[in-house]
């Protein structure tokens, strides 16, 4: 039974994540909310990420960070500020947990780090900017530290297209919206939060153990909506 840091499992991603692996593995989450239930295996600390002092933690195997933004905005409407809160959100929060827990990570069991990224970081999307350059700093994050962290830890990323959670409710806010995002991606569907935490779970076991530095793009064939 391993021990898993998840920060952001109470809603979205995070959560599904969460109710794949407590059954079977120790899971502390880090989160501002209440998860919406309790389990034996599960540990939760109210914490903001980005403003408050993570707990202390003795034994840990692995790190999810899950917490990120949505923020889709012409250029010209983009502040400075809100690229420096989107970049917080996406990197300075999981530099931060991964600095934290850096080593007592390195001593657990097959240890590993799952970030998230997103695949505007790779197509050109319009109104992504902010969001693809926070996320471009994750995937540079991945690779710079499966290079630095081999053969001790393991670190990879998963790069979703749009997902049905509370994050993009306001993508998929109304049937003609849902039609649109469905349409425009070749395989007729976008992400289930499950479909993801499965991915997230074959990442951090012990059958992606020769798998590092990797970004992985879950988007049903190229992506060409515009919002």
């Amino acid at each position: 039974m391993k021990t898993i840091v998840i920060v952001g499992g109470s809603k979205g991603i995070g959560k599904a994540i969460v109710g794949n692996l407590v059954d079977s593995h120790k899971v502390i989450n880090l989160s501002r909310t209440e998860p919406e239930y309790t389990h034996g295996n599960l540990t939760h600390y109210n914490v903001d990420i980005l403003k408050d002092d993570l707990p202390v933690i003795t034994a840990l195997d692995a790190i999810v960070y899950c917490p990120g933004s949505i923020n889709l905005k012409p250029i010209s409407r983009l502040s400075l500020e809100d690229f420096r809160e989107d970049f917080e959100i996406n990197v300075i929060g999981a530099v931060k947990a991964i600095q934290k827990y850096l080593e007592v990570l390195k001593k657990g069991q097959h240890p590993s780090v799952l970030l998230f990224s997103t695949v505007a970081s790779k197509l050109g999307m319009p109104y992504h900017a902010s969001i693809a350059t926070a996320k471009s700093g994750v995937e540079g994050l991945v690779k710079s530290l499966g290079a630095e962290l081999a053969p001790t830890i393991r670190i990879n990323a998963i790069a979703p297209t749009v997902t049905d959670t509370e994050l993009a409710s306001k993508l998929l806010r109304n049937e003609k919206m849902i039609e649109n995002i469905k349409e425009r991606h070749p395989l007729k569907k976008f992400l289930d939060p499950k479909e993801v935490a499965g991915m997230a779970e074959f990442l951090l076991s012990e059958k992606a153990s020769s798998i590092s530095g990797q970004i992985f793009e879950m988007d049903y064939g190229i992506v060409t909506f515009k919002i």
